[in-house]
């Protein structure tokens, strides 16, 4: 799912998000979680500020946002199916 995403300068001058928009609702990132670099993207493991957990893809050959994962606040990834 294609995103908006507001972003700033983060280690060594990458660009990382400060929040991003989900419809017609704003989402301010209030933790980086984990980060990794795919082919021609990279990937933000991010908190929002309802509480909620994103994987965020940044796609250096489009120059889109996308959402991968959203994890609800209440959700606990432990107790998920296998």
């Amino acid at each position: 799912m294609r995103i908006e995403v507001a972003c700033r300068a983060g280690h060594g001058g990458s660009e990382e998000p400060e929040a991003f928009t989900l419809g017609e609702r704003r989402v301010r990132v209030t933790e980086i979680l984990d980060r990794w670099p795919g082919v021609d993207h990279r990937y933000f493991k991010v908190r929002g500020d309802d509480g909620a957990r994103y994987i965020l893809r940044r796609d250096f050959e489009i120059l889109v946002w996308e959402l991968e994962v959203y994890e609800a606040a209440d959700e606990d990834p432990s107790q998920r199916p296998r």
